[in-house]
């Protein structure tokens, strides 16, 4: 699919309001006529020109302007920038006078769409440049970099190419039905799944890794009420985001602050305490929080350090999560039961007021913080980044969700292919669960993609992106 005869689309690339230079970009055929009928030269490729920009007789600004030449440039057409001051009443009216003589208005994303559908970068890449856009720290824009310069999309295309080459075995099988489970041993396709399986799973964990350092993880604080959920939310915040007081309910909604620990983006939830209440605005909270619980990647159980002593010293000790939610009083809520025990961590608050005996060897993920004095928590979030999420450092790209789907999906392919095999069955479903994993990889970097993915991923671009 080739966007080279689609019409010239204009936009404003640098951001809304004022600033000492705006950039307004031009794409698509007819581009340098159009610029040069602003300017008093002529355009040469790749230099920048000084001149005023005029339209009726009217200079409306003066700045620089540079022009590619397609298909050696950003979306693979002939493009323009023109580089002036950057007030939004000067933009808006060099943008009019291009849409009078023969551009339009770029949808979201659509330099980058056009970058895609002429082949200069694959959808990873385009998909980098929003993340490198929206990165919230140093570790994930250099991870985005990663990503645009093809570091992910080699992975999966090697992965693409190692598993076309076993398709190629498998359909060879499909010519000697009486004897293609002999011909795929004799090609080492079970040896070769395995190595696929292995290859995937790799590519899997680092994918996930670069989402979550992209994309964030969502972190929902739960517990009884007046455990100290909102001050250990404000404590981590470093304001005063939730209400507090020593009345239990006090929290009824969902607060969310976003915070970043050592590169990675984490959504902190504060939550309604969990108990019987026939408030009925409490009791929205409540079921919001239970909600919360099945949408967050990650829990944060809030007892006191009263709580841990109370029933205990041994509790923590304990691997089995029924009888640890039994003991804390939480056996009555399903939501936590079906957490997994790897996205549970425990945090002990209110240090302060009860000295906590030493513990034995923890079973579980376990903090102690006091939200009142600060001590603890940097080391409890350190613990829930590093310890608990697997960190971010080493981190090579970024991904998204749909990458990750998709490689889980391939994984599940190449499993029941060896499974198949092991069993016996025809050559003719190996070839099947083969043939639609290597769908799913051509998926991720849009050799095999439909319209409405494109549409979804560019729309949520910036406008001149």
């Amino acid at each position: 699919m080739s966007a080279l005869d689609t019409d010239l689309i204009c936009a404003i690339a640098t951001p809304p309001g004022e600033g000492g230079i705006g950039v307004i970009r031009l794409s698509g055929p007819a581009a340098k006529s159009v610029a040069e009928s602003l300017i008093s030269l002529e355009l040469k490729p790749r230099r920048a020109h000084y001149s005023s920009f005029v339209a009726d007789q009217e200079v409306l600004d003066d700045g620089l302007v540079l022009w590619f030449p397609g298909p050696n440039s950003f979306t693979g057409e002939d493009v323009i920038e023109l580089q002036g001051h950057g007030g939004p009443v000067v933009q808006n009216e060099i943008i009019q006078v291009l849409c009078k003589r023969g551009a339009r208005l770029a949808r979201p994303g659509e330099f980058s769409e056009r970058a895609f559908l002429n082949g200069k970068i694959d959808l990873v890449q385009a998909e980098a440049i929003a993340d490198l856009i929206s990165a919230k720290s140093k570790a994930a824009a250099r991870a985005a970099m990663s990503s645009f310069n093809g570091v992910f999309s080699s992975q999966v295309n090697a992965l693409a190419d190692r598993l076309l080459g076993l398709r190629v075995e498998i359909e060879a099988a499909l010519d000697f039905p009486d004897e293609d489970i002999e011909i795929l041993a004799q090609a080492k396709v079970s040896e070769t799944l395995d190595a696929l399986i292995a290859a995937t799973a790799s590519l899997l964990a680092q994918a996930e890794q670069g989402r979550r350092l992209a994309q964030g993880i969502t972190v929902a604080l739960v517990g009884k009420p007046n455990v100290g959920k909102s001050s250990i939310l404000n404590a981590l915040a470093g304001e005063e985001a939730a209400i507090v007081t020593d009345v239990p309910g006090t929290t009824r909604d969902l607060l969310k602050v976003d915070v970043n620990v050592g590169g990675m983006p984490l959504q902190l939830v504060d939550t309604a305490g969990l108990r019987d209440t026939e408030d009925a605005v409490e009791l929205i909270g409540v079921q919001r929080a239970l909600e919360q619980i099945q949408r967050a990647e990650h829990i944060v159980l809030v007892i006191t350090a009263a709580d841990l002593i109370a029933n205990g010293t041994q509790l923590l000790a304990s691997k089995d999560l029924g009888e640890l939610l039994k003991v804390l009083g939480f056996e009555a809520i399903p939501e936590l039961a079906q957490v997994a025990v790897d996205n549970i961590h425990l945090l002990v608050n209110k240090i302060d007021l009860v000295e906590v005996p030493e513990q034995p060897e923890h079973a579980w993920p376990v903090s102690y913080v006091s939200a009142k004095t600060g001590v603890g928590l940097q080391a409890f979030m350190k613990c829930l980044v590093e310890q608990s999420l697997g960190g971010v450092e080493g981190t090579s790209f970024t991904a998204r969700l749909r990458h990750v789907q998709s490689l889980e999906l391939v994984q599940g392919l190449l499993l029941d292919a060896k499974q198949g095999f092991s069993d016996g069955v025809g050559a003719e479903l190996i070839a099947e669960d083969c043939q639609l994993a290597h769908q799913a990889l051509g998926q991720i970097v849009g050799t095999v993609s439909a319209d409405d993915l494109l549409g979804e991923i560019f729309s949520s671009f910036c406008i001149g992106k």
